[in-house]
């Protein structure tokens, strides 16, 4: 009787048991035979079997391990329930996908396909673009992804509407600028849309260093004023290039009127400078005219009143003083003595001009000579591959010439005036002159004073 009492227990026992062994036994078997140790099983063999003396030992620990292990299969059968049912409902929907492409042919995955190229390629295109500096960011790739999904498209599509409106945007923010000097430091930069961006009248362009912006080597006098005076908030015109860049590099590259005359070489400088001697010499002497002809004015509104600060009144005064009794032809001569004594003075500095008026462009003619043969031993050198290394001659033959016409265009202009001008004042002295002989040649002679006698005596008799 006491054995068929406790046969059930005995039996729940070992049903006990065999569960904790089988469960005992993954665990083991997860083990990597490789890397555990004997002595670490044989130690978790003991545990387990002090464990399942312990529960043995108490019945209640036992039952209370036994609801534990039914509630976790519970649970689990639950949980698989659910997952075959997730399962079933994306295969389901697989199956739906794949009967829709079915339906689609292959339009579906080449224009996905295309898409994610272009998306790549777009992205390599927008990065030199300055609507990503100070603004929204680059659209991502869509060939990264293993597989393409709705939220990259929708990404895609987000990225290119935000690029979009920050192309009529004008953003100012501050950003590293390296100047042209290879100082970088923080500055202020405005950007316009996707057009330009500039810095303290400077154009900016991209650095080498990633996030890094730097001036171009030369923006243009007149495109940096206006640029600065908008910056400034102080005006409402900005310099803008339709061609990307293309006319501002041009206008940039173009120089300047002292670097166009550094072009001119040695031969530039030595006809520039006879230009600005002959001009110089032109404009004292013009000058001198003038107070000339200022004097004569005077002077010819009252004869009466001789001055020696004009060549007219020294003439004049050269004449009265001569002898009242001498010969018509001894006058003239006197008289033109002292108009020609008064000519080198009006006509002075002429030659000079006129000199370098004819030489400037001979000069200039031998600056052209000199140019290119600089440009034929850069040929004979390098050959004819590379343009720049005939710049420099071909710049040299053209900038002398140029000087030298303009230096002797002026100087002609000004030999002219003087000449002309002391033509005019000569022309009036030697008229004046002529008019005190004649005047001088009308008067009566007085008879000589040994005649008169003779004749009186005669008249007596």
């Amino acid at each position: 009787m006491a054995n068929a009492k406790y046969r059930p227990g005995r039996l729940f026992t070992f049903v006990m048991t065999a569960l904790l062994l089988a469960t005992a036994l993954p665990v083991a078997a997860q083990d990597d035979p490789l890397t555990t140790l004997r002595a670490e099983r044989e130690a978790a063999q003991a545990r387990d079997a002090e464990r399942l003396a312990g529960l043995v030992d108490d019945r209640e620990a036992l039952e209370a391990a036994l609801e534990e292990a039914r509630q976790t299969h519970a649970e689990a059968e639950s949980r698989h329930a659910e997952l075959e049912s997730r399962r079933a409902e994306l295969q389901a929907s697989r199956e739906a996908l794949d009967d829709r492409q079915a339906e689609q042919g292959d339009d579906l995955t080449a224009v996905l396909d295309v898409l994610a190229r272009h998306s790549g390629e777009l992205r390599d295109a927008l990065s030199e673009s300055w609507l990503t500096v100070g603004g929204a960011e680059l659209p991502p790739r869509l060939d990264e992804a293993e597989i393409l999904r709705p939220t990259h498209l929708e990404g895609l599509a987000d990225a290119l509407i935000a690029l979009t409106a920050e192309t009529s945007r004008i953003r100012s923010f501050a950003a590293p600028v390296a100047a042209n000097s290879g100082e970088i430091g923080s500055r202020e930069v405005v950007r316009l849309g996707d057009l330009t961006a500039f810095s303290a009248g400077e154009l900016l362009e991209r650095g080498a260093e990633e996030g890094v912006l730097s001036t171009v080597a030369r923006t243009p006098d007149e495109v940096a004023r206006h640029l600065a005076a908008f910056q400034a908030g102080e005006g409402e015109r900005i310099a803008l290039d339709p061609t990307r860049g293309q006319v501002i590099d041009a206008l940039a590259q173009s120089p300047t009127l002292w670097e166009r005359f550094r072009q001119g070489g040695v031969v530039g400088y030595v006809v520039v400078g006879l230009g600005a001697a002959g001009l110089l010499v032109a404009l004292l002497q013009y000058g001198y005219l003038l107070k000339v002809s200022v004097a004569m004015r005077r002077q010819l509104a009252s004869l009466d009143r001789l001055r020696d600060d004009n060549p007219l009144g020294r003439v004049l005064l050269r004449f009265r003083a001569l002898s009242d009794d001498p010969m018509p032809e001894a006058l003239e001569a006197r008289l033109d003595e002292a108009v020609l004594a008064e000519l080198p003075r009006l006509e002075r500095g002429q030659p000079l001009v006129k000199l370098l008026a004819a030489v400037a462009p001979l000069l200039g003619l031998l600056g052209t000579v000199t140019g290119m043969i600089v440009t034929f031993q850069a040929i004979t050198v390098f050959g004819t591959g590379d343009p720049q290394l005939m710049a420099g001659g071909i710049s040299q033959a053209l900038v002398t010439t140029v000087l030298g016409l303009i230096t002797a265009v002026p100087l002609l202009f000004a030999h002219t005036a003087m000449a002309g001008r002391s033509r005019r004042l000569a022309g009036v002295v030697e008229g004046q002159a002529s008019a005190a002989l004649a005047a001088r040649l009308e008067q009566p002679r007085p008879e000589p004073a040994a005649k008169q006698r003779v004749q009186h005596a005669a008249a007596m008799a």
